[in-house]
């Protein structure tokens, strides 16, 4: 079947169950043997070379809507797209597995891909995801900590004076998007909360905090700055703060040229323009293992993680000769 079929009936299915289910009979009906995982990858094939796609998302997916020739849906892109291109993919042949992973969103941590690696140890390993003509031999590391600022709390009059959480949550945020970011890095305060009522002072305050990076050094550099202005946003304000970790990923280069040229030409072959960049995807978790891994953009589309997300359901012919290019090459 096509990819632009099979992303018709699979990118309206809303649960990780369902998503999961889809995958499976359609592989199970392409003369493959899936396999459900520990962790919920799905599972087919074996071999050296292993292609994944992630089938968790950021928004719940919903009905498909046609705007002059796009495809509009939550979720239809990243990564149903990448799912539907791999699925056409899939055939029983010998010395390449097929992964459809989860926990690549959100704080998933990259379960699914950690999960799969750690347990098949491939010679090489390439993750399906992201816009056509992308090519990923580097990934970008991330630090999630969650920050929670603690007082005593009391009446906004009766009270007043009393250390506020929300007071050293306002130091906290201001302080952390002050800092001098090195190069190639990013921060986000991505979620906040705190208080329970206007005539109350906060007793508790926090934030969801993502911080990103090319080289670890500096990752590590950025969190251990960022720690130490939590603390220090707690100290003036005189209130209690637990900082945790939510996540981790590493950074660094993930592909040897050799696997790099080669995607460059299964890219040009396809009649696509190669645009090389560092992101984060699936393709991370081999990092710490030194195994050679790559991630492959497979449709054209936009509006990633918004209600908004379109693709362009044609462009995926494309995406999945830039997998069928790529594997020419590296068998």
């Amino acid at each position: 079947m096509e990819p632009k079929a099979l992303l018709a009936r699979f990118a309206p299915l809303a649960s990780e169950e369902a998503r999961r289910a889809f995958i499976f009979e359609t592989l199970r009906e392409k003369g493959l043997s899936p396999r459900v995982d520990a962790v919920g990858n799905v599972l087919a094939g074996e071999g050296p070379i292993w292609l994944a796609a992630h089938y968790d998302t950021v928004l719940p997916p919903g009905p498909v809507a046609e705007r002059e020739g796009r495809w509009y849906a939550p979720a239809i892109g990243d990564n149903s797209s990448g799912v539907a291109v791999l699925l056409s993919l899939a055939e029983p042949e010998p010395g390449v597995g097929y992964a459809f992973t989860v926990g690549e969103e959100g704080l998933g941590n990259l379960q699914g891909a950690r999960a799969l690696v750690a347990a098949v140890r491939p010679r090489t390993f390439i993750a399906v995801d992201g816009y056509l003509g992308t090519v990923v031999p580097w990934a970008v590391g991330s630090e999630r900590l969650e920050a929670v600022f603690k007082g005593p709390g009391g009446h906004a009059w009766g009270d007043r004076g009393r250390p506020s959480a929300s007071h050293a949550l306002g130091l906290a945020i201001a302080w952390l998007y002050g800092m001098d970011l090195p190069e190639e890095a990013s921060l986000n305060v991505g979620r906040v909360w705190g208080g329970q009522a206007i005539n109350a002072i906060p007793a508790e305050a926090g934030l969801w905090l993502d911080l990103r990076a090319t080289r670890q050094d500096r990752l590590d550099g950025l969190a251990r700055e960022a720690r130490r202005g939590l603390m220090e946003a707690a100290s003036r304000a005189q209130v209690e703060v637990e900082v945790r970790p939510l996540g981790s990923r590493p950074a660094g280069r993930t592909a040897p040229d050799a696997l790099l040229e080669a995607a460059r030409e299964a890219v040009r072959a396809a009649g696509v323009e190669v645009q090389e960049r560092a992101a984060s995807t699936d393709a991370a978790a081999a990092v710490p293992h030194g195994i050679p891994a790559i991630a492959v953009g497979a449709y054209r589309g936009g509006g990633a993680h918004t209600e908004e997300e379109w693709v362009d359901p044609d462009s995926l012919l494309q995406g999945l000769l830039v997998l069928q290019n790529l594997l020419a090459r590296l068998r």
